[in-house]
Parts: structure tokens; sequence; C-alpha cells
């Protein structure tokens, strides 16, 4: 018995638990590479600099801030060093976000055509991301190496758990924000000032101790603004690199830039933002398991 002419025939896909979409990503993981090395290309076809242009824009950042914070002397003894570790992790940050939200609105004509996990599209935005942090973090490398500045070698290895932290939290990001645009294509908009706004409320121009010298007469809630899940990523990150918790100012004064506590206590938050990140994660995926029967309806 046929269907009446009015009758509107949908295709439901069948919904997926969170591990199932994690095996489908692992087993799809060459078409994430490709993905990956796609996006890259795009990029940067017919650029004459071509990946240099991943070191070019924090060198930039750090020259304009630097000189701006220097005239109004707010900068310290190597500001250049403390500046540039939070301008590559906030970087890649920020990319992630912002090409992961176009991830499934811009490859459109894959996701009605060819059958994969959806979630590789903004993935492979936080992967090309990733490779644009390693390409920079060369520069933080060269510039270590040219001024002959001491790390903190007591302190350096947290960059690995703190990097970690932040792909995951980019990546549950990405795939939450990719699903939504669709629906709502604002986002891409709104998303531009949610990220200029969370640029100045995380301590990466300005010492994370300057927030709590002025909060400090409010016990605990000095250390309210740790919240932010990119605050202790960028305090192990900078803690790490430049090696000191305060500075010596010119007239002789000390300057606070983090709190002068242990390896663990920088841990503990990681810790902290890891597992809150990896719910996030779930959440996201369950999210995006839910709207991804549309896409291509809604596209």
């Amino acid at each position: 018995m046929s269907a009446a002419p009015d009758t509107e025939l949908r295709l439901v896909l069948p919904r997926r638990s969170v591990r199932q979409h994690l095996v489908d990503i692992w087993r799809y993981r060459e078409l994430w590479l490709q993905l990956v090395r796609k996006e890259l290309h795009v990029r940067y076809q017919k650029s004459v600099l071509g990946f240099a242009w991943s070191m070019a824009n924090p060198l930039f950042l750090l020259v304009v801030y630097s000189i701006v914070f220097g005239i109004l002397g707010q900068s310290f003894t190597w500001f250049g060093i403390w500046l540039l570790a939070g301008i590559l992790i906030w970087n890649f940050f920020a990319t992630s976000l912002s090409t992961g939200t176009q991830a499934i609105t811009a490859n459109g004509y894959l996701v009605g055509k060819v059958n994969f996990p959806r979630e590789v599209l903004p993935l492979a935005s936080v992967g090309a991301a990733f490779v644009h942090l390693m390409l920079s973090s060369l520069l933080m490398v060269a510039v270590l190496l040219v001024t002959r500045f001491s790390v903190d070698w007591s302190f350096i290895w947290m960059i690995i758990p703190a990097v970690i932290t932040l792909v995951v939290l980019a990546s549950a990001f990405a795939i939450l924000l990719s699903a939504t645009n669709v629906y709502a294509r604002d986002t891409t908009h709104l998303l531009e000032l949610l990220l200029l706004a969370w640029f100045w409320l995380t301590p990466i121009i300005y010492p994370f101790e300057l927030v709590t010298e002025k909060l400090e007469n409010g016990g605990h809630w000095a250390y309210w603004h740790l919240l932010n899940p990119m605050a202790p990523i960028l305090m192990a990150v900078q803690r790490g690199v430049y090696a000191k918790a305060s500075v010596t100012m010119g007239d002789g004064s000390t300057k606070r830039l983090l709190p002068d506590l242990s390896q663990w206590w920088y841990l503990r938050n990681i810790g902290i933002v890891f597992v809150v990140a990896c719910v996030f994660l779930v959440f996201a995926i369950k999210v995006f398991d839910k709207a991804e029967a549309n896409f291509a309806e809604v596209m």
C-alpha cells in the first residue's frame, strides 16, 4: 500500500551512546587526519609565507601589547616571555572554537552525502589549531634560546597535562557549538563577543595575583576567578615557562605574578578542570547526537 502523496517521509537516524560516538571517531581517525591536512592546505594555499603565519600572529600581538603596557608602566622583567606563553595558549583555544563552530555548516556538502561521524569535522578544526600551536611553540623555544632565559624545570612538566586538558576543553566546546550553529547561525557572531570578553577576564596580559590583590579582603573570594577554566591552564603554563612567581620592579618593590605554591596546587587545579572538561565533552556529544539527525534537512 503506497503512502499518500502529501505524506512527509523523514529518515530518523538511530541514537548512539557516547561510547559509540568515541569508537566511531577512533575508527575514522584517518579521515580526521585528512580533514586536518585539508584545512591547513586551504588556509595557506597560494600564501607566500605559508605556515610562517602561525608565528606571525603571536609575534605581532607580542610586540603590540609589549609597547602598550610599556607605555602604561605595567610591564616587568621579561614581560614578553610571560605574555607569549599566554598568547599561544589562548590563540589555540580561540581558533579551535571559532573554526570548530563553523565546521558543520562549512562542510554541508559532506554532511548530506557521505556517511561518517560528523564530530570529526569540528575535531579536525581543533586538530588544525593544535598544529598551529606546535608551530607557534617553536617561536617560544627560539625566544628562550636567544635570550638564554632559564625556565623552571621543576614546574615545566605541568605544561603537558595543561595542554591535554586544554585540548579536551576545546574539543567539547567545538562539538557543542558546531551543532548549535547549524540551527542558530548567530552563534558565530555571539561567540566573537564572548571570546573577546573571555580574553580580558583571563589572566593573560595581566598577572593572576593582580586580581587576587584587589579581592584579598574577601578571603577565599579572592580566588573566585579560578572558576574560569582557562585560568588554571594558563597559570600552569606561565609558571613553568616564566619560572618565577614574583618579580622585582625597577623601584625595588616586589610584584606578585602567581601564587608561590607547590606544583601540586597547580596540578590539582588542572585536574579539576580536566574532570569538568570530560563531563562537558560527554554533554556536548549527547547534544550533538540529538541534533545531528536533522543536520542535512536544516542546512
